[in-house]
């Protein structure tokens, strides 16, 4: 019954359930949920609450409701009806009223009841941030208001057609036997202990970065507690059961946006592999923590383990704890000249410091009386400077304009940073490995981590990095397992920068083909060191390619990391090495650049004896290609988070400097 998968999906939404690209349509997302739940009106009563609390605020305002044919707009107890009348509907074809489209996803509310942003679920679905589970209650919504405002006689000839929809589905049973035995918080028609304990959890849902009002936990006990202040020889066991049926959904809900995310990394452009998403069932976790009777130990195991979470929810909670506080009132000026240096007078400095002590960064000593004046001091500096280290700016003491910017960012802007990053944990594959490479593009750094026989992460290498280009060749978002490293490499010169840049490049300056050492190769391996406008041509129709030999000048340096993949991103070293001391460092092409290569082959040729350092930089140095296979390929994860929180009592803050904080941001904000 498709009332049965449009109950729950309305609530709880489908997270991991049917394709999240293209054109899936309506039926075919709803009918494989609908096969796997046990045949219930539980559903339909659960859809037609949620239905009605969606309609609820519209049906307030006589300005928002439709009219039917005797010019009377209907009433919130009207729509109530025409909502029984819809989802009690039991197949999925009888879902489409006559006349729409039933393969586009794409009914249309009337515009009295459509929001701006569901008026074109077509639209929506094409730019994957369609919801199965606004379409199922977009459809609802929908025979709702057919039902209002269809002519009489309409309604009269309708009504025989969907005379079979209004008979009650429900099993023959006596009263006592419809409360399901199945029932997982009430015994009877009395909640279980665990019930208070699941509604705190929910209630407690923003110390993990999630809403709590996607849980409804004030709604639910209100509910709750009007069951339990009902007699209980006049207790309605069709209501236990819904409110059973919600509260499960509403858990298995929580559960699911706590361990697997509530948008899928797909979504917002970051091609993680999903295969650990299907690992996890709420359902089954759900039953099980109720079963083992810890309910709230359960949920806090369940959080992602991974280093970084836990340490963004401290300082979740330590932002949220200064957001008001009066040192954000009104922005720091731009000192006169435009930078500020020690010694010099600025007449906010009093403010800067009440911003950095509060944020950690300026630390009084005890006995030791704090300044009152506008000096710009040395203690004053040396706060600004850890300031400027934790947010990726040039440590210096110089307060610029960038500094000031940062600054005079409020804690409520670092909130959203931090719920965001908790978001990308839970979804970035960070703990499925012993070892694993994580380059955080934000912060432009390359970690290296190990897990010990205890399960706990350690970080044992991090470098700075080099990325690609911002405005015009970004880094891909993806995971992939190194498994080999090419020793004094040859660079085959893509044929986009060949055309773009080094054809130019020859044209302009003769000798820049053979003071680069590029060759010329063709589809048989064949080498031409000869310059000639036939060559430069084949180049271009892509008969020929360029490559540079291994050497000093060769643009990877002496050592290339592969990670097999379709977008050709690998890891190497440089020539341009005064480039890993910008504090911003978005140069490349898209590979990424490693300050420390040697660092680097060490980690993860640590399984294989043979490889000393010695060894390793004779073979960078050689100048003759040489390719090893790694025994044990180590994954690798090209991450995205502007904030990064360390056991050292720090936390850090990036620049979104590729947007994605931005598109996630909406793709939640469009997450009904």
């Amino acid at each position: 019954m498709v009332t049965r998968a449009a109950g729950i999906l309305l609530f709880y939404g489908p997270h991991r359930t049917g394709s999240r690209r293209g054109y899936a349509p309506c039926a075919e997302r709803v009918r494989p949920l609908a096969a796997s739940l046990p045949t219930s009106t539980t559903f339909a009563t659960f859809a037609r609450s949620e239905a009605r609390a969606q309609v609820h605020d519209r049906a307030s305002d006589p300005e928002n409701l439709p009219t039917n044919s005797e010019g009377r707009m209907p009433s919130a107890s009207d729509m109530s009806s025409a909502i029984d009348l819809t989802v009690s509907t039991p197949r999925v074809g009888d879902l489409y009223p006559s006349g729409f489209e039933k393969s586009a996803c794409s009914p249309v509310l009337p515009a009295s009841l459509r929001s701006p942003e569901s008026c074109n679920p077509r639209q929506i679905c094409r730019a994957g941030l369609f919801k199965t589970w606004l379409c199922a209650l977009t459809i609802v919504l929908t025979q709702a208001s057919l039902v209002l405002t269809a002519p009489a006689q309409a309604q009269t000839a309708v009504q025989p057609a969907m005379q079979p929809s209004l008979q009650p589905i429900t099993p023959v049973l006596s009263p006592d036997a419809m409360v399901p035995q199945t029932a997982l918080w009430f015994d009877g028609s009395v909640p279980k202990p665990q019930v208070e304990q699941a509604l705190e959890v929910m209630r407690r849902a923003d110390l993990d970065g999630l809403r709590v009002q996607d849980y409804r936990p004030d709604l639910l006990q209100a509910e709750i507690l009007a069951l339990t202040q009902t007699p209980s020889g006049q207790v309605d066991p069709a209501r236990v059961a819904e409110l059973d049926a919600m509260l499960t959904a509403a858990m298995e809900r929580f559960l699911s946006d706590l361990v697997l995310g509530r948008v899928s990394p797909k979504d917002v452009h970051q091609d993680f592999d999903d295969a650990p998403a299907h690992e996890f069932d709420a359902s089954a976790y759900l039953r099980q923590a109720l079963a083992q009777g810890d309910l709230t130990n359960a949920v806090a195991q369940a959080a992602p383990k991974f280093p970084l979470y836990p340490l963004l929810k401290q300082w979740l909670a330590r932002y949220r704890q200064i957001q008001g506080d009066p040192a954000w009132e009104g922005d720091l000026a731009l000192p006169a000249g435009g930078k500020l240096e020690a010694g010099q007078t600025y007449p906010d400095a009093q403010r800067m410091r009440g911003r950095l002590k509060l944020l950690g960064d300026y630390v009084v000593m005890p006995g030791v009386q704090e300044p009152q004046d506008a000096v710009y001091d040395a203690d004053l500096k040396r706060a600004v400077r850890s300031f400027q280290e934790r947010h990726g700016l040039t440590v210096d003491g110089v307060v610029g304009k960038q500094t000031i910017e940062a600054l005079n960012v409020k804690p409520a802007d670092r909130i959203r940073q931090i719920e965001l990053s908790m978001e990308r944990v839970r979804w970035t594959p960070l703990q499925h490995a012993d070892r694993l490479l994580v380059v955080n593009i934000p912060g432009f750094m390359l970690y290296g981590y190990e897990t010990d026989g205890l399960g706990n992460i350690d970080v044992q290498l991090e470098m700075r990095v080099v990325i690609g280009r911002a405005l015009n060749h970004r880094t891909p978002l993806f995971d992939e397992s190194m498994r080999y490293i090419e020793f004094s490499p040859y660079w085959n010169i893509p044929p986009s920068i060949a055309r773009s840049e080094t054809i130019p490049a020859i044209k302009r300056d003769p000798g820049y083909f053979s003071r680069q050492q590029l060759e010329f190769v063709d589809g048989a391996g064949n080498v031409f060191q000869e310059v000639t406008p036939q060559r430069l041509d084949a180049v271009r129709a892509g008969q020929l390619r360029i490559r540079q030999r291994p050497g000093p000048r060769n643009a990877l340096g002496d050592v290339k990391f592969v990670f097999p993949n379709n977008m050709n991103i690998f890891m190497h070293h440089t020539p341009a090495t005064q480039l890993f001391s910008r504090s911003r460092r978005d140069f490349s092409h898209g590979c990424i650049r490693v300050e420390a290569p040697v660092d680097l082959a060490r980690f993860v040729l640590a399984n294989d004896p043979a490889w000393d350092e010695n060894r390793i930089r004779q073979a960078m140095g050689l100048g003759r290609s040489n390719t090893t296979r790694l025994q044990q390929p180590v994954p690798v994860v090209i991450a995205y988070s502007t904030v990064m929180a360390r056991d050292n009592g720090k936390i850090y803050f990036y620049s979104d400097i590729y947007g994605h904080d931005e598109r996630l941001g909406l793709a939640l904000e469009q997450r009904l």
